[in-house]
């Protein structure tokens, strides 16, 4: 009896006590993608609720703008503004709560300039600057090398850079929550130089008058010049490269004004130019023996208007037309030497040029039994084209007749197909076996006169 008491008195207790309803205590936050608030602005959120079982949020000004969901997944936003995000959570005991946190997006930072060079960028250069940035509201510039070297407003003004190079340009922006930064590079030209170099042309190197001279203007960060020469056929230029020519023997000058709107530099360099002799002297030629010309290790040819001596392998249909002087040696022994016009190589173990000129020669004057006659202390003495000129030179059989080697020096006088009148004063007879060669010096007038 009583054992069945207790347990009626248990059911009564059990059957009064009350259920306990579980409390919803809402919280999340949020991370924005690379910390870039600047839109497009995606944003994940994580939800540490306690004793929901069901979520309502609300994304104000977000793409979606609700969810239903325990973890709402990517939430992005288009526009700038200040935005509400609130949860509501709630559950079967009719608990419930909520949390709102706000978010703040803004548009999107863009840094960006434009640079305008005012005049030109000789020193001093002076630059602008247009700041097309858009999303910020702080600036930041630096100008390497420039005056003023830094700068917060959002535009500039004039900037003024003296040192020649380059130079960065520097602009940092922020929204007060990123900060971004873009560089530019200017160059300033270098300083003004004036300087130049002149040559001779090839056929007046022996700077006797008339002179013609290659101008290489070196002048730098200019943009105009202003020439001006003593004794020539001009007086002054405004060229960047002018072409002249000395008509007057003596020392003359030569004067550069070079400028750039902003300053100017002057320079003069002189040239000395001779009276015309009208000779040109050739010395230590070396003319080989057949064998050699043959097989290209010393020439046979030579052409007065290049300078040259030409081996077999380097006659070409251009070079034939040039070739003045051909020398036949038949051994290293120098038994039978002579020189050959061009278009007689038929005479010789030589190949027949095509298109040749014709010189005549005078090989050995003492069996010519013409009036033509130069000593070799003549030819050393000569000057000037006088004695060349006064010569009669004409081919007979006995100048054409071979030489030796047994008289030494040899002066051999020719006439070129355009009426130039020269010698050839052999020095030397060098044996070398098949690379044989005679050394001789040349003289010629470099015009022909009557």
């Amino acid at each position: 009896m009583k054992k069945t008491l207790n347990i009626i008195v248990l059911l009564l207790l059990f059957g009064c006590a009350k259920e306990e309803a579980v409390p919803v205590i809402v919280d999340f936050d949020f991370d924005v993608f690379n910390e870039d608030f600047s839109i497009p602005v995606q944003v994940v959120f994580f939800n540490r609720t306690e004793g929901a079982e069901e979520y309502e949020w609300r994304f104000e000004g977000g793409s979606p703008s609700r969810s239903g969901n325990r973890n709402p997944g990517v939430i992005r936003y288009e526009a700038k503004g200040a935005y509400e995000i609130e949860l509501i959570g709630t559950n079967q005991d009719g608990s419930r709560d909520s949390k709102i946190l706000e978010i703040q997006i803004d548009d999107p930072v863009i840094v960006d300039f434009e640079i305008t060079n005012l005049v030109d960028n000789f020193s001093p250069a002076v630059y602008t600057f247009q700041n097309n940035s858009t999303g910020t509201d702080s600036y930041a510039w630096t100008f390497e090398g420039g005056s003023p070297f830094s700068s917060m407003d959002r535009d500039p003004g004039e900037v003024v850079f003296t040192e020649p190079g380059d130079h960065k340009i520097t602009l940092e922006v922020s929204n007060g929550r990123e900060t971004y930064e873009l560089q530019k590079t200017i160059t300033v030209a270098p300083l003004l130089v004036s300087d130049f170099e002149f040559q001779p042309a090839f056929e007046d190197d022996d700077y006797q008058v008339p002179v013609r001279v290659q101008l290489q203007n070196n002048a730098i960060s200019a943009t105009s010049y202003e020439w001006s020469f003593t004794g020539a056929n001009i007086s002054t230029s405004t060229e960047e490269t002018p072409e002249v020519l000395f008509t007057e023997p003596g020392v003359q000058t030569i004067t550069l004004k070079a400028s750039n709107g902003k300053d100017v530099k002057t320079i003069e360099k002189n040239i000395e130019v001779f009276v015309n002799t009208n000779l040109r002297t050739f010395t230590d030629i070396k003319l080989g023996i057949n064998t050699a010309h043959t097989a290209n290790t010393v020439g046979s040819f030579f052409s007065i208007s290049t300078r040259q001596v030409y081996t077999s392998n380097e006659i070409t249909n251009e070079i034939e037309k040039n070739i003045d002087l051909v020398f036949f040696g038949l051994n290293e022994n120098f038994t039978r030497n002579k020189f050959v016009s061009p278009d007689q190589l038929s005479e010789t173990t030589f190949i027949v040029l095509q298109e040749s000129k014709s010189t005549i020669f005078i090989n050995s004057q003492e069996l010519c039994n013409c009036s033509a006659s130069l000593t070799a202390q003549e030819f050393d003495t000569m000057q000037d084209d006088v004695r060349l000129k006064d010569l009669i030179i004409e081919e007979t059989p006995g100048g054409l007749q071979n030489f030796d080697k047994e008289t030494v020096p040899r002066i051999i006088l020719f006439q070129t197909q355009e009426g130039k009148k020269g010698a050839i004063k052999i020095k030397n007879y060098v044996q070398g076996g098949q690379n044989s060669y005679i050394l001789v010096d040349i003289k010629v007038q470099k015009e022909p006169t009557q």
